[in-house]
């Protein structure tokens, strides 16, 4: 950080010991297999606060402040991250941390899944988009899996017009190939029987968990609380509120960034300031 002024979403030495000994260990290998050697001419924590930095606040590439690095750089260690899957890497690491921290197993053994509908921005290619009718949002629509600590276990992203069906057979195929452990799966009335089936296949078992009409007003529903609390939370990530990317793979990226700074808060005991503090 040098002599800058700190900004909230910087990760604290605390956090960055966390985070820091996976890039290092990723930097090595890289300059181990480069032609050339070089290391890069920017420091990889303040790539990180860029990343942070613009997920928290929303703000365009070209907008990111002087004192982080520029947008040339962030974006390329960006994009190279999301290629190469180093961002899924330290973000599954961490949350096993998370997890060992309250004492559960590495793995979980069940998963709640849902999806939410995001509206895109304008420049968004049409062609990755789609409208959800049922919400009446042109967008796309990301679906998440996450565990009963409300960590996140896989995440899709597609066009608004893809069905909830869809997108939660992908999920299950994504939970599968990272966590061979989960054996049950819940879900709202908006999946259907197809995804039952296919859980079936996986050896998972889904069990849909309807709506009580009884109650006025809102109630939370047991299970299915879970991801919504993660929507809830993921969506203090302004960068998260609209659909920005060009790429919905960069839009499971900056998910799963925000999902490590919020993991990375968890194991430090820390929090960032929400726009509402004074």
């Amino acid at each position: 950080m040098g002599d800058r002024k700190r900004y909230p979403s910087d990760v604290t030495d605390e956090q960055w010991e966390l985070i820091g000994p996976f890039l290092q260990a990723w930097k090595a290998k890289r300059v181990a297999v480069s032609v050339s050697g070089r290391e890069g001419d920017y420091d990889l924590r303040e790539i990180v606060n860029a990343v942070f930095y613009q997920n928290r606040t929303g703000c365009q590439w070209a907008y990111l402040p002087h004192d982080l690095p520029p947008k040339s750089a962030t974006y390329y260690y960006f994009a190279l991250w999301r290629d190469d899957g180093t961002d899924q890497v330290i973000h599954d690491l961490l949350r096993c941390q998370a997890r060992e921290k309250v004492g559960r197993r590495e793995d979980p053994s069940a998963v709640v899944l849902d999806t939410q509908s995001i509206r895109a921005a304008n420049h968004v290619p049409a062609a990755t988009t789609g409208k959800d009718a049922a919400k009446k949002v042109s967008g796309r629509k990301r679906g998440l899996a996450v565990d009963a600590l409300g960590l996140v276990i896989a995440v899709v992203v597609t066009a608004a017009s893809v069905s909830d069906n869809a997108i939660g057979i992908r999920l299950l195929d994504k939970v599968v190939a990272h966590t061979p452990t989960v054996s049950r799966a819940w879900v709202d009335a908006g999946f259907k029987q197809d995804l039952a089936l296919h859980g079936a296949v996986l050896g998972i078992d889904v069990e849909i968990v309807k709506r009580s009409d009884t109650k006025p007003g809102f109630v939370p529903i047991r299970k299915r609380w879970i991801v919504e609390q993660v929507n809830g939370t993921l969506m203090l990530h302004r960068r998260l509120a609209r659909e920005y990317e060009s790429r919905p793979e960069s839009s499971v990226s900056r998910t799963l960034w925000a999902s490590t700074a919020n993991i990375v808060r968890r194991l430090t005991g820390t929090s960032t300031p929400s726009w509402r503090h004074r």
